[in-house]
């Protein structure tokens, strides 16, 4: 895979999530490039930045725990950060975000590569009443950059008292934010015609242990469901202890194997094609209009794109081209479906992994700002998937320059 100009991993510039991905998209091995940066860090220990650095590196190799550790370090030191444009700036944007995993919040600079954008992240003090302690820098337009999940609740609402009244336009506003969160949106998108949700119902462990040990059946803990189930804790993100479940006795296996005291449950929906295949699209509504960022096909159920094999397998990657190509009959067979998504969460960019259903139902497994959106993969492997996150790039620009009130005098 072909990489773009390489950052300067020596420098003390902010580097944010894009370059990491980049490397892990190409398979770059960039552990030496981590102890470069350790090595930075410690011979300058009063520098924010290489800490900040540092930690993203570490929760891209997977070492999530010492990954946050060090952001922690870094964020008692400093709690803003600047990405600079790529060509000469001719916006600033202002993204409230919290501490966290690589999927707290949105990775806007992976898919503003390039651009005549300054993102200046901004973590708020999610400890504090007031969670914007530290002096706000100068910006056109904010945005709320946060993915909702349970933990996020109570920062969500600190935030929404903060920004009313602010000066500036303000994208995916914190009560949108929260519509997203997994239980709220199975709730939110329920009567939408030729849509499907499958509610995600809060159960216990020891509720799961009865149904488990035989002393109550599925029904009586999760009112209208029947085996087979999908099972994940509260608070998963990508797909961690998330289970398909098919009996009382794989509930036993799954909580042996599984921590947490609260979980999910929802219905199962086959949703393979006639094939046998199961294909599932990551789509993203930027003021309300659909755009395509790609689609998985495995022979499993639950499919991750990286995992999925679409980069060893031509035919997949070809089906994957026709999606893109007819992507506006898609969006058409579901205009009202997702013209429902936009309306009902009043989010400006919210992404949605989705499926068609056997019936033609548009099948929502989860929507959520914080998805990674990317233009990173190789044009010769994909040879036409640029043209249209081009036009996914490009639309949010389009929507950032507007909401500003600035002029959009040319397209990257």
């Amino acid at each position: 895979m072909t990489l773009t100009t390489a950052p300067d991993f020596s420098s003390a510039q902010f580097l944010g999530m894009a370059p990491f991905l980049r490397m892990s998209i190409a398979g770059v091995d960039f552990s030496s490039i981590t102890q470069e940066l350790i090595a930075q860090a410690q011979n300058n220990p009063d520098a924010p930045v290489l800490w900040m650095n540092l930690a993203t590196a570490m929760m891209s190799l997977k070492h999530e725990a010492l990954g946050l550790q060090i952001q922690e370090q870094a964020l008692a030191m400093q709690r803003v950060y600047h990405w600079p444009a790529r060509q000469t700036p001719k916006l600033r944007l202002l993204m409230l975000m919290v501490p966290g995993n690589l999927s707290a919040n949105i990775p806007l600079d992976c898919l503003l590569e390039n651009s005549d954008i300054d993102l200046l992240y901004y973590y708020v003090d999610a400890n504090s009443d007031n969670p914007l302690t530290a002096p706000i820098p100068e910006h056109d337009v904010v945005m709320v950059a946060i993915g909702a999940s349970d933990e996020q609740e109570n920062v969500l609402l600190r935030l929404a008292f903060a920004l009313c009244g602010w000066p500036k336009p303000v994208l995916n506003p914190p009560k949108s934010v929260s519509t997203s969160e997994r239980h709220n949106a199975s709730l939110l998108l329920q009567n939408v015609p030729g849509l499907l949700i499958c509610p995600a119902l809060h159960t216990s462990r020891q509720q799961l242990q009865a149904v488990a040990g035989g002393q109550k059946i599925l029904a009586e803990i999760v009112e209208e469901h029947d085996f087979p189930i999908i099972v994940r804790p509260v608070g998963s993100h990508g797909g961690h202890g998330l289970q398909k479940i098919d009996s009382a006795a794989e509930v036993a296996l799954y909580l042996a194997q599984t921590e947490g005291e609260a979980f999910f449950v929802s219905r199962f929906v086959d949703y393979s094609g006639s094939d046998g295949l199961f294909r599932k699209m990551r789509v993203v509504l930027i003021d309300g209009k659909p755009y395509a960022c790609h689609m998985g096909v495995s022979a499993h159920w639950m499919i991750h794109y990286v995992n999925a094999g679409m980069y060893e397998d031509a035919d997949k990657r070809a089906q994957e081209a026709r999606f893109f190509n007819e992507f506006a009959d898609f969006a058409e067979r579901h205009r009202a479906a997702l013209d429902a998504i936009s309306q009902r969460t009043g989010l400006h960019y919210i992404g949605i992994d989705c499926a068609e259903t056997q019936d033609g139902k548009l099948l929502i497994f989860e929507i959520d700002p914080a998805m990674v959106v990317h233009a990173m993969d190789d044009d010769v492997m994909f040879p036409n998937k640029q043209v249209h996150m081009l036009k996914v790039k490009n639309a949010m620009r389009e929507m950032l320059f507007q909401r500003a009130g600035k002029a959009l005098d040319d397209k990257e």
